[in-house]
């Protein structure tokens, strides 16, 4: 997997009365900045342009892409709420990001996002390690392409999400999916008959239900996480883990 997730308290007002310091985060420099929002379908940016921007996800989803010489589409990753974009140093951009659907988010410039990084040894040590992040996260997603079958796929992919929606604090028994069957397919590097064909598998195994069109019940998450070649013992919605990790694709 490319991208790693950042799952946090999103920056709100200040607080009227002054209280003890708190520890600098990343995402505490986006505060103040101003929210923009994009319709599904609208790009953010493109592969190969010039990477000027950081960029903090605070509602909705972005695919993350490239083009392959041949015309074939590789989904690297999915940017979602709490992630932030951009901190990779490639001077280009390695992937186009188009919005899955509705996305707010707000972004600040690359050179001040590096000048007030590089003035916190605080902020230095989060700004490594989310890079660090971002190396274990892209063997993983190779791992997972190299070793694993169309199922384990399919099944790992489920399982992150909902790793991602404890992470969050919410109950996990039901995730969010707004990415297309299409979307999953181009990330897990299958055909989307094969993706539609485990869906379906799963469904009538018991596992998962669909909850209208874009959203999963997850019957039983352990023989989700087996099948995923994780290990779990018992068919319990896990819980919020606290983790916080970032994405690191740059403009």
């Amino acid at each position: 997997m490319i991208i790693a997730s950042a799952v946090s308290s999103l920056p709100g007002h200040a607080p009227i009365l002054a209280g003890p310091p708190t520890t600098p985060s990343l995402r505490g420099l986006f505060a103040g900045q101003s929210l923009e929002s994009f319709e599904p379908g609208a790009t953010l940016f493109w592969e190969g342009d010039r990477s000027r921007h950081v960029f903090e996800v605070l509602k909705g989803v972005l695919r993350l892409y490239r083009i392959l010489p041949d015309g074939r589409r590789i989904i690297v990753g999915f940017a979602q709420e709490g992630d932030i974009i951009g901190l990779a140093p490639d001077e280009h951009c390695p992937a186009t990001a188009e919005a899955v659907n509705e996305i707010s988010l707000r972004r600040i410039e690359r050179c001040r996002f590096r000048s007030l990084t590089e003035a916190s040894p605080a902020l230095t040590r989060e700004f490594i390690a989310a890079l660090c992040e971002e190396v274990a996260a892209a063997q993983e997603q190779m791992m997972l392409l190299a070793r694993r079958g169309a199922e384990e796929r399919v099944c790992g992919f489920l399982l992150r999400q909902i790793q991602r929606v404890a992470e969050g604090g919410k109950p996990a028994a039901t995730i969010p999916l707004p990415m297309s069957r299409t979307d999953i397919a181009d990330h897990l590097g299958l055909t989307i008959e094969t993706v539609s064909r485990t869906f379906t598998n799963l469904t009538q195994r018991g596992v998962i239900a669909p909850e209208g069109r874009h959203a999963l019940a997850i019957r039983r998450p352990a023989t989700l996480a087996r099948l995923a070649g994780a290990e779990d013992d018992t068919d319990t919605p896990p819980r919020g883990t606290g983790a916080a990790r970032l994405a690191a694709w740059p403009h």
